[in-house]
């Protein structure tokens, strides 16, 4: 067996000390590992190597739902370089499914496949093109089932079931065994304030399925180790949610599974789920040698979850001076073959489907199917988003119909500290909706035609960009607002935690503090924020973060936007229990009247930030000198509970937060062309421990939004459930030539539940952003658009 050697390369930014950046929580610390990823130097997950590694190769599914009759691996087996080929059959007896919520996905499929793209087999070589080759000779004969692909088809009393043998804890209050999970929310009496109202709008609405789009494909790298277990290194947003995944299927305990994360190339959620992790340790625990996997782009778009789509039906009523009646709606979420982390969404979309609108009465059914589409699970924002999508649509309606402002509609209807959320709990920390949409239309628009008043006319302002489409002659100018609200952290009564391990030593006779967490760094700045929090309540400069492992307690997933609340919160108890024992330290070494400790003991006691590396730090020295306080931690925010299964009431989430965009665009009416000018943000953030980049994840969610509305689309094939456009040549994202001038207005209004007041911020933006573009291609060509993304021929009526 390999020595357990470290194979993740340096220059990662979990190894960096942040000698240089000694800012505190408030100012705008550059990121340890950003020159490293702008100039190439950074070495993510598929990167790594190792002294006689094998690679990795996964055989996929051609058809969508099919019985397997035979496979037949000989060929491959034959082949030079080929180590190990592995099916179903060779899996240690035991444990052989996986899952987030529901252990429902077959680590390798086992009598039938579900999906496009399911893994039936796995090769081990010596080469990556070997393998490739290899896994292309197993042949497998498949007998082609019935597809399920949309709710009339999953639902039938006849319908094929997905999974035939069900027996989750969901299945007792769902109506089809090929739904995965139902929330209906009851509020008031909808049927009477439906007599109220004076108008009535209706909408039906279509969301399309959104790829994560991580420019870094899955990846990772499993070493086995001389104790029987294996060392895996790989890019992920959870590394103990996968730990407890991994380790049954192994046959091992999970003391004999070491992960370590390795450099990641974004996750957006796509990677909340096990892709190649447990598929390396097989084979490198079947071979005795180190297992290298990473896909390319093709085999990404079937290697993880994708968003939700979704079908929404919304019905609003209001009175005639513009005040919400009631609020009736029924989401509808393809889950695809496997459940991930739909159970959640559906709870999501349901208790979030109202927007930041005060509504007493209404009457919301949301639920996710099987079916043979590719599965669907964790996405930023997270059921959020496309309900934000119909009800920002249906404000938009409702305005017109009382011939109101858009604005001033929603300002009118807009929750505020104290409102009721439909499930019954109440907002009670600032929810500053009204001044959030004040602020995007009063802020200056840009000018019109840039192409004409520009000098040196520019064909990139142009609907159609380079590739210089249209001339400028029917291209017309739409204005859209849209608001949105997010929870934050984990729901419905899970127990939402995170763990810090803190040092503080004397390292060449400065203090050093040393901040040990599971934290998935996955490109939100999350190492950053820690330091500055550790330097903010020890008053050291120089901080550094160990690598994310799973040698120290859990820190939860890197979604939910929870990571800067939970470990932050983490890290600042920890080290605030790490100051109190060095105060303890220092008053039984020197005394209270030491005039050396007395200086380091008001460092301490305020905890400031300490920038000039003078005599402070050198009291504060004196104090440790050969002993070390090394504590670690759990932190827990307030608890939630259980939406009622019946009526959905319950305090489910634990903070929300709101993001308001204004989004101008210019369209050419003739050939369909949208180009997005500018997409101004107002967000409250509680506090923006880092400004800088809070900033950047406003832009990047908002951004995000921009793709979903008018290009991002993963297209599957409603008669053979395939995905049609697995590239990055047919599944468009926005480029640099497509993200507009993104203007941040930040506002900070502490929440008192929260450390240092703050909220997560990386989500809310991405839900409003969407609506927002819609509405303002819809103030410009007068069409309903209720579907997203908008293409072309939707505007043009040639579809």
């Amino acid at each position: 067996m390999a020595q357990n050697t470290r194979p993740v390369p340096a220059g990662t930014p979990t190894d960096v000390t942040q000698k240089h950046h000694r800012g505190g929580i408030g100012e705008s610390t550059l990121r340890p590992d950003g020159t490293l990823k702008v100039t190439g130097g950074f070495a993510y997950s598929s990167d790594m190597w190792h002294e006689d590694m094998l690679w990795g190769q996964t055989l996929r599914s051609t058809v969508a739902h099919a019985e397997i009759v035979s496979v037949d691996v000989a060929e491959a087996l034959a082949m030079p370089g080929v180590r190990a080929v592995l099916t179903y059959d060779d899996l240690p007896t035991g444990v052989r499914n996986y899952g987030l919520e529901i252990r429902d996905t077959p680590v390798l499929a086992h009598g039938k496949v579900r999906h496009h793209g399911e893994p039936v087999a796995l090769v081990a070589a010596d080469h990556p093109e070997t393998a490739r080759r290899a896994a292309a000779r197993i042949r497998i004969d498949y007998r082609e089932l019935p597809v399920v692909t949309d709710e009339a088809s999953a639902t039938a009393a006849d319908a094929v079931l997905v999974h035939e043998d069900r027996d989750d804890a969901h299945i007792a209050h769902v109506p089809h065994p090929n739904v995965v999970h139902r929330q209906p929310i009851v509020r008031g009496d909808v049927a009477a304030a439906r007599e109220r109202a004076d108008v009535i709008v209706e909408g039906d609405y279509t969301f399309g399925m959104q790829d994560q789009a991580f420019l870094g494909p899955e990846s990772g790298l499993a070493v086995p180790s001389e104790d029987g277990g294996v060392d895996l290194y790989v890019a992920t947003q959870w590394l103990h949610s996968d730990l407890r995944q991994i380790a049954p299927v192994l046959g091992l305990p999970e003391e004999k599974v070491r992960m370590t994360l390795a450099g990641v190339g974004g996750a957006f959620g796509g990677r909340e789920d096990i892709s190649m992790q447990i598929h390396a340790c097989l084979l490198a625990l079947r071979t005795g040698r180190p297992v290298k996997m990473v896909y390319n782009r093709f085999e990404s778009f079937f290697g993880h979850v994708h968003r939700h789509p979704a079908k929404l039906h919304y019905e609003h009523g209001a009175t005639k001076d513009g005040k919400l009646t009631h609020m009736k709606c029924r989401i509808v979420l393809d889950g695809g073959a496997y459940a991930s982390a739909s159970p959640a969404v559906v709870g999501n979309a349901a208790s979030l489907s109202v927007g930041p609108y005060a509504v007493d009465d209404v009457d919301i059914e949301a639920l996710a199917l099987y079916t043979n589409n590719p599965p669907c699970g964790a996405m930023r924002g997270f059921g959020a988003v496309q309900a934000c999508f119909a009800y920002e649509a249906q404000m938009d309606r409702l305005a017109a119909e009382l011939d109101m402002d858009p604005v001033e509609f929603r300002r009118l209807n807009a929750m505020e500290r104290g409102t009721l959320m439909p499930t019954g709990q109440p907002v009670d920390s600032p929810a500053p909706v009204a001044e959030l949409l004040r602020r995007v239309k009063a802020r200056p628009l840009p000018p019109e035609r840039q192409w004409e008043t520009t000098e040196g006319a520019d064909v990139r302002q142009l609907p159609g960009g380079l590739s210089n489409t249209t001339h400028g002659e029917d291209v017309v100018r739409g204005i859209g607002y849209a608001v949105g609200i997010k929870n934050v952290g984990f729901s419905e009564g899970f127990d939402d935690y995170s763990t810090a391990r803190v040092r503080l030593e004397v390292i060449g006779g400065e203090p050093v503090a040393v901040v040990h967490t599971a934290m998935a760094e996955v490109g939100q700045g999350g190492v950053t924020v820690l330091a500055q929090i550790a330097r903010t309540e020890l008053g050291v400069t120089q901080v550094t973060i160990h690598p994310a492992d799973t040698q120290v307690g859990s820190a939860g997933s890197t979604s939910a936007s929870r990571q800067t609340y939970m470990t932050g919160g983490a890290v600042k108890n920890t080290c605030e229990a790490v100051r109190a024992k060095a105060l303890e330290t220092g008053r039984r070494k020197f005394g209270s009247y030491h005039p050396a400790w007395a200086t380091a003991e008001l460092l301490l006691e305020g905890g400031k930030v300490v920038t000039d590396g003078g005599e402070v730090l050198a009291e504060l020295a004196d104090v440790l000198e050969d002993e070390a306080i090394d504590l670690e931690l759990e932190f827990r925010h307030r608890p939630t509970e259980a939406f009622d299964q019946r009526t959905g009431q319950g305090f489910g989430h634990v903070q929300y937060s709101f993001a308001a965009h204004r989004a101008v665009v210019e369209v050419d009416t003739g050939l369909g062309l949208v180009k997005v000018v500018e997409l101004a943000c107002a967000q409250d953030v509680g506090k923006a421990l880092n400004p800088l980049s809070a900033i950047g994840q406003i832009q990047g969610g908002t951004t995000q939004g921009l793709g979903v509305a008018v290009m991002e689309e993963i297209v599957v094939d409603p008669r053979t459930a395939k995905v049609r456009n697995p590239s990055f040549t047919d599944y468009l994202i926005p480029t640099i030539l497509d993200t507009p001038t993104i203007p941040v207005d930040v506002l900070e209004l502490a929440d008192p539940h929260a450390p240092y007041g703050l909220r997560g911020l990386g989500e809310a933006p991405t839900l409003s952003s969407t609506p927002a573009v819609l509405a303002a291609i819809r103030d410009a060509t007068g069409l309903e658009l209720s579907r997203t993304p908008v293409r072309p021929e939707h505007l043009t009526g040639t579809s």
